[in-house]
């Protein structure tokens, strides 16, 4: 392995998968694999996964992050039903929930910053084994504005709280960049006029927007001026809920009624399908309570089938296949106007046809506030559209057709590309953490 251009490494560290990079002696960008039972990966998915053998004597817990907590977890079905599981996904979509200060799993209390650490900390690991030596110093990438956040004092909070997370994981200096600007250092680096670029940086649970400013300097490296920066606290897990709102959550009774005393009642309240829409609070439903109340209502509803199938995704913590089936959707509605949504997973099988037509109806909300924040950005930093010489977009929702003819409408097909959709930001973060060093 050749020598590096420094110690300090880019980590992305994000709602759905984080990423991590760093800069070799001849300029060059390379990404930090992670194995998995597939091969090698660029990217580690941002979830915690915990097991515990409830015979065994004191009950060890195990607790996996990445590319093994999902083999684990997979794995898991085949082990013994004594055996308690709880996976956790989007704790960055939590940052800034002052009420959210922890969690129990199998009675044992979690600091909330203890479990993000955790996931850090194992990031950390893998950069130090593969670069061989211990990393301390890093360039994390930040929303512009936190999942949940109002007020600027919410993102002080957030990005406080990921801080100390990072010192418990083991780094020792650490400083953060916006994501759309490192996305700007990704597309910027060879550079070799001025423009005034549009970054639109489209994660798990955060939009997006900076303009900048970049001109080519004497030594070679652009120089990149930030004009403004706007965003939204929604992306793709927002387009998610979305779709588990109006195409699964009716096929497992959300809109199914039971006998109640004297009439028809709604089956189940609202709140429990609301946990089913984000995938990181569906195994919270995995308690004595609510699977004594599915069984119960099984019996008074007048669509048994559905609320038993909403029991077997519970019970049997289907939430990681149900998020897969759920992704997949998206990927073949981006490449096709009609597909398929299916989930089969042993006792649950779910088909539905869906339209991009019919998709797109569902997140108009969202695409509108995304659509508001970015002509934010332009009336604050008084920009007309003509003036916007190129738009570099980033992130996996970055590829929905709808959220690029945002982009399309405004600036037209021959300003507007995309770079890698998981990675560049961790390209650029690395990028920075070389110049700054």
């Amino acid at each position: 392995m050749s020598e590096l251009f420094s110690n300090a490494i880019g980590i992305d560290f994000g709602t759905t998968n984080s990423s991590i990079a760093f800069v070799r002696t001849d300029g060059s960008v390379e990404l930090v694999p992670f194995a998995s039972a597939n091969g090698p990966l660029t990217s580690s998915r941002s979830v915690l996964y915990a097991q515990q053998q409830a015979a065994v004597v004191h009950r060890p817990v195990s607790i996996w992050t990445g590319p093994l907590a999902i083999e684990h977890y997979l794995a898991s079905d085949s082990l013994d039903t004594d055996v308690r599981r709880r996976f956790i996904q989007s704790l960055k979509s939590h940052l800034s929930a002052r009420t959210l200060t922890g969690t129990e799993i199998f009675n044992r209390k979690y600091r909330f910053e203890d479990l993000v650490a955790k996931i850090l900390s194992d990031l950390r690991t893998q950069a130090s084994s593969f670069l061989g030596f211990d990393v301390t110093t890093a360039v994390v990438g930040r929303p512009v504005t936190f999942v949940g956040a109002d007020t600027e004092d919410d993102n002080d909070f957030a990005l406080e709280r990921l801080k100390q997370s990072l010192l418990q994981a083991g780094f020792q200096s650490v400083t953060f960049a916006m994501e759309p600007v490192a996305a700007a250092y990704a597309y910027t680096s060879e550079l070799d006029r001025e423009q005034l670029l549009l970054i639109g940086d489209f994660g798990g649970g955060t939009t997006d927007f900076s303009l900048l400013r970049v001109t080519p300097s004497g030594s070679g490296q652009p120089e990149r001026v930030v004009l403004g920066s706007t965003g939204v606290g929604l992306a793709g897990d927002a387009f998610d809920a979305r779709i588990v709102r109006r195409l699964i959550a009716p096929a497992l009774g959300s809109e199914s009624m039971a006998q109640g005393l004297n009439k028809l009642l709604p089956a189940l309240p609202a709140w429990v399908y609301a946990n089913l829409e984000r995938w990181h609070t569906l195994s919270f439903l995995r308690t004595h309570a609510v699977v004594e109340m599915l069984r119960t209502t099984q019996k008074r509803a007048l669509e048994p089938e559905k609320i038993a199938a909403l029991a077997a995704v519970v019970e049997h913590d289907l939430g990681y296949r149900l998020h897969q089936a759920v992704q997949k959707l998206k990927i073949d509605l981006t490449a096709h106007e009609f597909a398929n949504f299916v989930l089969e997973a042993d006792p649950v099988s779910l088909h539905e046809a869906v339209s991009r037509a019919d998709f797109e109806g569902w997140i108009a909300p969202e695409l509108d506030r995304m659509s508001a924040s970015l002509d934010e950005l332009l009336e604050k930093t008084n920009t007309s559209r003509a003036d916007v010489g190129h738009v570099f977009l980033t992130g996996g929702t970055s590829l929905v057709p709808a959220v690029r003819r945002i982009f399309t409408s405004r600036f037209g097909d021959e300003r507007v590309s995309s770079g890698e959709a998981f990675t560049s930001v961790a390209h650029g973060l690395a990028l920075i953490a070389a110049n700054n060093s």
